[in-house]
């Protein structure tokens, strides 16, 4: 049985942005376990970000010439730009490494790559389970699991930050490796940011 209105290309649209954002991430973590032709691969990480970039601005058209949405409107704008601010911290942080030339990832920043894979693995299924909202379980499980998933990202920027700040890490490098390990635990908060949106969609169409 239908609740919501048969206006389904929202819908394939974040599914399709949600996809692009999985890619990313495993291909950033791709780049720091495999760490070999790093201007390639971050510029592979771009790529990906403007065709991010190209599925948002179609859900804007679209959600500008729609009379009737299937969720509310402010809450698809949220979506969108949510999905898109993962994939631009994403791209951020793979930029970082090459630009600093970051000689080596540090085992904390494969671990944290890995954990940003998880969370958008949930974020996509979160994202696929819309259409279900209003069987609200559908979602939250995996907004749940995403909570969890950032703070585990947490634990893992403060454990990093930790080591930076031991006084055996030269200034310049403590500064660039706080940049990085911050703009990829940022992603995953963006992550969770998105979870919060789809959480108040479950709210309002409960």
């Amino acid at each position: 049985m239908r609740f919501l209105p048969k206006e389904e290309n929202f819908f394939e649209l974040f599914n399709q942005a949600a996809d692009i954002v999985v890619r990313a991430a495993e291909a950033f973590l791709d780049m720091v376990q495999r760490y070999e032709d790093t201007q390639f691969k971050a510029a592979e990480i771009r790529r990906l970000e403007h065709e991010a970039d190209a599925v948002v601005h179609q859900i804007a058209r679209r959600l500008n010439s729609s009379f009737v949405t299937p969720i509310d409107r402010e809450d698809i704008h949220n979506l969108a730009l949510g999905l898109d601010d993962v994939l631009d911290y994403i791209e951020a942080t793979s930029d970082r490494l090459f630009l600093y030339r970051i000689t080596q990832p540090t085992q904390l920043l494969i671990d944290m790559a890995q954990v940003l894979v998880n969370s958008t693995l949930e974020l996509r299924l979160a994202i696929q389970a819309l259409p279900s909202v209003r069987d609200p379980e559908k979602i939250l499980s995996h907004c749940v699991r995403l909570n969890a998933l950032e703070n585990e990202a947490d634990g893992i920027l403060s454990k990093a930050l930790s080591c930076l700040f031991d006084g055996h890490t030269e200034p310049l490098e403590v500064m660039k490796w706080k940049e990085i390990y911050e703009h990829l635990e940022t992603a995953t908060d963006k992550c969770e940011d998105v979870a919060n949106v789809l959480e108040t969609v479950v709210v309002k169409n409960a």
